[in-house]
């Protein structure tokens, strides 16, 4: 059974872990535990295992942003990545949802297209040869709490 919930503080040693096997360095630490601690993380279990996460917050220019998205590869195909990134539109406070990833990354450019991102632009020279392209997701106007 799937499970895409909060991150907990117990989680943060299992996410370091998968984005460690996934991503293959350790660098991204810092970044994974302040998200786990201000509640920026949302999880996929699958059998009380975590096997995807996201990270989204107001990060970019003051708008919600999904800054990592990661599924273990044994587990891709299945829904998670598209879970996922539900939950972080659930979960954004702007109207709009933006995303990014490499020009190579042809699956999250499909996924970004399922979901209804449309291209919003690009940034050069973050990693040599490979630009960044921006995506962004307009979502229906928040009814304010009253």
């Amino acid at each position: 059974m799937t499970i895409i919930e909060r991150a907990s503080s117990g989680d943060f040693e299992h996410i370091c872990a998968l984005d460690e096997t996934v991503h293959g360095k350790p660098a991204r630490r810092r970044l994974i535990e302040t998200a786990c601690a201000s509640g920026h993380i949302s999880v996929a279990r699958v059998d009380d295992v975590i096997r995807g996460f996201v990270i989204a917050d107001e990060s970019f220019f003051g708008q919600f942003y999904v800054r990592l998205l990661m599924v273990q590869a044994d587990f891709r195909h299945r829904g998670l990545a598209t879970a996922l990134m539900r939950a972080a539109e659930l979960n954004c406070q702007t109207g709009k949802l933006f995303t990014s990833t490499n020009q190579s990354n042809i699956p999250m450019q499909r996924l970004c297209a399922r979901l209804g991102f449309v291209k919003s632009g690009y940034i050069e020279n973050l990693d040599e040869g490979d630009p960044e392209l921006i995506y962004v997701k307009l979502l229906a106007p928040q009814e304010p709490n009253l």
